[in-house]
């Protein structure tokens, strides 16, 4: 009976690691031979990560058939410990259960599926390679998030999702607005993530451990807060201030619209399905907190209603495509973190992988959509008309042009966050780089002067 058990435990544990090291190896494939100047070919580089992705995929189907047939116990898989000081303990652990399973199927079903559309629509880009291991890392860094046993490992995730996300919306470098966004997102990320760092700290402080077992007793979705209510309180709100940043809620979602700019599989996979809920898996995961502090239950709820309300305003001015995509994906991100505030959890669940495999098709195919409507206005001999909502039609002429007006400059909260939060950061960001060059000068024209000196001294 017991190496019964032990068998099943190597089995599961086997299948877990799988999901995380096929993605590592395909970074590593890709990443090293890049290095050197010896990049793949582009079927090469394809078909590496359809073998990585392709290998996690099945390792979590099948994970999610034993599972489900034993009814998703909780596995923990002990990978190693970081540091160990009193009784202070930083390891390294995953877990397999109800959430992270159907979670993990869906995001490596998804980034295969993207992969095999990028091949064929950055065929002959020159930055064919570098967009597949930025794939590659957003794809170890999900699964890592999703699969994390320790607030530790899900902020290691948490970041190679970030630092791929910025730098796929900055993909086309020589494009100055899509540096801009770039920045903007990477500014937008650095701030809220704070709230994840400081939520760790502070978990860490209260339990000695980041690991996700001292923490909460249970299994999902029915898991209990073991943090006293005095330490869950401030947690929480540092989740869900971590949250507002990947999710591009209000007061700070004027990066989702920039994010466009980068190439269309990047923005489906990101913005239309995984990135953008990254925010909502962590509130789904750390939900026995959001249980014991309601004052950031409800403040959740507040944002995320007002967030849908915003989006749903601006969206609806947008004239290009996929700037009304990204308005809408905000809306259904606002709804899902006010569902996941009102205390539910299967519902945002099935919320989260429905919109973002709606999403990702949908930007998939907006370039063939424009393709389409482009050919469809030849064939009328001007634009298809819009029809507008009767909902509208209900207000006072008064106000539908001040709805209009607050819809054009996006609530005006778009420009107060670029004043006073994103500027302050590019100045000093600017004037540390001025220093620095003005340092170099300095110490190169000293270094001149010296090594004249001691030639002077040579040759007499």
């Amino acid at each position: 009976m017991i190496s019964a058990l032990a068998s099943r435990h190597d089995l599961a544990a086997g299948l877990i690691v799988t999901q995380i090291a096929a993605p590592a190896a395909t970074l590593l494939g890709l990443g090293l031979p890049a290095l050197v100047g010896r990049a793949p070919s582009e079927q090469a580089t394809t078909r590496a990560v359809a073998a990585g992705f392709g290998l996690a995929f099945v390792a979590a189907l099948v994970s999610l058939a034993v599972g489900a047939a034993r009814g998703f116990p909780v596995e923990v898989v002990h990978l190693g410990t970081l540091f160990s000081v009193g009784h202070h303990t930083a390891t390294i652990e995953l877990v397999a259960d109800g959430l992270s399973i159907p979670y993990v199927c869906f995001s490596t079903g998804l980034c295969s599926l993207v992969n095999a559309f990028a091949g064929r629509y950055l065929h002959r880009e020159p930055g064919f390679t570098r967009f597949f291991i930025l794939l590659a890392l957003f794809g170890f860094g999900m699964n890592l998030l999703v699969l994390a046993g320790s607030i530790d490992v899900l902020f290691a995730g948490w970041e190679c999702v970030g630092i791929s996300s910025t730098l796929l919306i900055g993909f086309f470098h020589e494009r100055r607005t899509a540096v801009a966004a770039a920045l903007r997102a990477f500014i937008t990320y650095r701030i809220c993530d704070m709230g994840l760092l400081a939520a760790g700290v502070v978990i860490h402080h209260a339990v000695g451990s980041g690991d996700f077992g001292r923490v909460f007793a249970g299994a999902w979705p029915a898991a209990t807060c073991l943090v006293p209510a005095a330490t869950a309180v401030p947690a929480a709100l540092l989740l869900v201030f971590a949250a507002l940043g990947k999710s591009a809620q209000v007061p700070f979602s004027g990066w989702l619209p920039r994010a466009m700019e980068g190439p269309t599989p990047s923005s489906a996979i990101f913005y239309g399905a995984l990135s953008i809920h990254a925010g909502a898996y962590l509130l789904l995961r750390c939900g026995p907190l959001l249980d014991a502090a309601p004052a950031a239950g409800w403040l959740l709820v507040a944002i995320g209603l007002g967030t849908a309300i915003h989006a749903a305003v601006v969206g609806s001015v947008q004239t290009d495509l996929k700037g009304m995509l990204a308005y809408a994906s905000m809306t259904q991100a606002g709804l899902i973190l006010a569902e996941i505030g009102l205390g539910w959890r299967v519902v945002p669940l099935v919320h989260v992988i429905s919109h973002a495999i709606l999403r990702s098709l949908q930007i998939l195919r907006s370039p063939s959509a424009l393709h389409d409507r482009h050919e469809l206005s030849a064939a009328l001999g001007g634009p298809p008309g819009q029809g507008e909502s009767p909902l509208v039609r209900l207000l006072p002429a008064g106000l539908q042009a001040t709805l209009y007006r607050i819809a054009l400059d996006r609530g005006f909260e778009d420009a107060w966050v670029g004043r006073f939060l994103v500027a302050p950061v590019v100045a000093s960001l600017e004037a540390a780089a001025e220093f620095e060059r003005r340092l170099v000068a300095r110490l190169g024209g000293s270094q001149d002067v010296a090594n004249e000196w001691h030639r002077d001294r040579g040759a007499a």
